[in-house]
C-alpha cells in the first residue's frame, strides 16, 4: 500500500528553524463501542496520515464533534446509548457539522440496512470485516473533497 502523500506535505511544511509545523493532518473522529475495534481503527487512520480522536458511544462522539469538528467521521452503527442512525441525525442538526462526511462501518450487512444507513446521511458504507484498501480509498476520496471545498 502507498501510505500517505500527506506526510510528505507535512515534512515540507516545517518552520525555517527546523521545528515541525502545527499538526495539519486531517482529523478523523472514529466511533466504536468495541475498544479493540477502536484501537485498530486509530492505528489504521494513523497509517493513512490522519489524526484520530476516538469515542466509544454516541453522546461522547457528538460532544467531541462539537468541541473540535473533524474532517471526517468513521462510525459504527450499533452503539450502546444512541444508535449510529440517531447520531447521524443529531450531527446533521448542527450547522457547523452538517458538511462533515460520515462513513458507516458496521456489522449490519443486509441491503435494507445499507439503504437505511445511506438514507440517514452517511456518504459511504462498509460492512465488517472491511477491506483496508477499500477503507483507504473511501477516506482519501472524502478528505480530498473536504480539502478542495475548504481550501
Amino acid at each position: 500500500m502507498n501510505y500517505p502523500n500527506w506526510i510528505k506535505d507535512l515534512e515540507s511544511s516545517s518552520f525555517s528553524n527546523g521545528q515541525p509545523a502545527v499538526d495539519q493532518r486531517p482529523l478523523v473522529l472514529a466511533v466504536d463501542d468495541n475498544h479493540d475495534n477502536l484501537e485498530l481503527m486509530t492505528q489504521i487512520l494513523d497509517l493513512f496520515g490522519c489524526e484520530c480522536v476516538g469515542a466509544v458511544d454516541g453522546y461522547t462522539a457528538l460532544s467531541a464533534a462539537v468541541d473540535r469538528p473533524p474532517d471526517l467521521i468513521v462510525l459504527d452503527i450499533c452503539l450502546p446509548d444512541i444508535d449510529g442512525i440517531e447520531l447521524v441525525k443529531r450531527i446533521k442538526q448542527h450547522a457547523e457539522l452538517i458538511h462533515i462526511p460520515i462513513v458507516a462501518i458496521t456489522a449490519l450487512a443486509k441491503t435494507e440496512d445499507r439503504d437505511r444507513i445511506l438514507k440517514a446521511g452517511c456518504v459511504e458504507y462498509l460492512s465488517k470485516p472491511f477491506n483496508i484498501q477499500d477503507l483507504e480509498t473511501i477516506i482519501r476520496h472524502h478528505l480530498k473533497y473536504q480539502q478542495a471545498v475548504s481550501g
